[in-house]
């Protein structure tokens, strides 16, 4: 919608993890040079930790896109709650491996044979374990399983594992001490800065093709990281919807007000992307006595808020037709122009 009046070449804070839009910040960075490491060590693990949305997928796409080395064949898994044998069958699958069965002997054997085919080709495979949390402890020990599988004592596979915090426990479990010491390496990604914040946002706003300096104002950089947290995802939410707000009001410099008025409509929207409240007792949520006093004043806040969303989406929708009327206005022009052109 936007991008024709601010001069995009694309949208420049989408969602989905593009390499052309990688940033390295110091912990980024220093992540990719772990990974990058351990690919040169060829075996061992590598683990990369951090919250939602600080960009541990897009390291991983990264990475993928840079590896220029015909010789490793990469694959890689976003997983859920998988038991050792459902892994196994993943990985067969990623890697496209022929299988007799789904048992898991004959899953073993499939991959070992596939490993064993690569090493004599000069290649070895390397598996990237993308949502790592997600795996119960004796599956991650099914990772450190794989890896045994060795060739003139050297390793057939690797693996990465990228996950959010709660990797860390199950890791650090005292059951899984044999796969702590196959770690070489580990790194744990952090929110950006404020300035980290103003990079980030510029060298995307580059990456898209604009060549304007002057887009936001000095404090608007401060607001967006108040308002994000410095979470990437967070702020590629939040800055493409200031660039609709923008072009539906025809700003040409974002300041703290048009980032205070976005924030405040997004706060009571339901993609819950700027708020970070949670729900403490939720049983204790559901005990309403009509007759108290403080339920009675609950219920009015709650029919506040609803009046708020309410109006909320009601301006969003005014804004919208405000927009088509607008595209349809741009379109009638450039018709014009054609016409009158031939």
């Amino acid at each position: 919608m936007y991008e024709h009046y601010y001069g995009f070449k694309e949208k420049p804070f989408q969602l989905s993890p593009d390499p052309r839009f990688f940033f390295a910040s110091s912990h980024h960075q220093r992540a990719l040079s772990y990974l990058q490491y351990g690919l040169d060590q060829g075996e061992g693990f590598i683990v990369i930790t951090g919250p939602i949305g600080t960009g541990k997928t897009t390291i991983a796409r990264n990475l993928l896109s840079q590896i220029g080395d015909e010789s490793i064949v990469a694959a890689q898994l976003v997983t859920t709650k998988l038991d050792p044998q459902e892994l196994l069958a993943l990985v067969v699958s990623e890697f496209h491996i022929e299988c007799k069965s789904d048992s898991k002997a004959d899953l073993i054997q499939a991959i070992e044979q596939f490993l064993i085919s690569l090493n004599k080709q000069g290649k070895r495979a390397l598996l990237i374990v993308d949502e790592a949390q997600n795996l119960p402890s004796e599956t991650v020990e099914e990772l450190r399983m794989l890896s045994n599988f060795q060739l003139d004592n050297k390793p057939l596979i690797q693996s990465f594992l990228l996950g959010q915090e709660e990797l860390k426990p199950i890791i650090q479990a005292p059951n899984m001490e044999q796969f702590r010491q196959r770690i070489i390496a580990s790194a744990h990604l952090k929110p950006l800065s404020v300035e980290e914040v103003k990079e980030y946002i510029n060298y995307r706003l580059q990456q898209a093709g604009c060549n304007r300096d002057n887009l936001f104002s000095e404090s608007a950089f401060e607001l967006i990281h108040e308002k994000t947290l410095g979470v990437p995802r967070k702020i590629n939410i939040f800055v493409d919807r200031l660039l609709l707000f923008g072009f539906l009001e025809e700003l040409e410099v974002f300041s703290a007000e048009s980032i205070v008025t976005v924030a405040e409509e997004m706060e009571v929207e339901l993609t819950g992307s700027l708020n970070n409240s949670e729900l403490q007792n939720p049983k204790a949520a559901q005990q309403v006595v009509v007759n108290s006093t403080d339920n009675v004043e609950h219920i009015k806040e709650v029919l506040r808020d609803v009046e708020e969303i309410l109006e909320s989406s009601i301006k969003q929708k005014i804004k919208m037709a405000r927009y088509v009327d607008k595209l349809l206005k741009q379109k009638s022009r450039q018709y014009a122009e054609q016409n009158t052109d031939s």
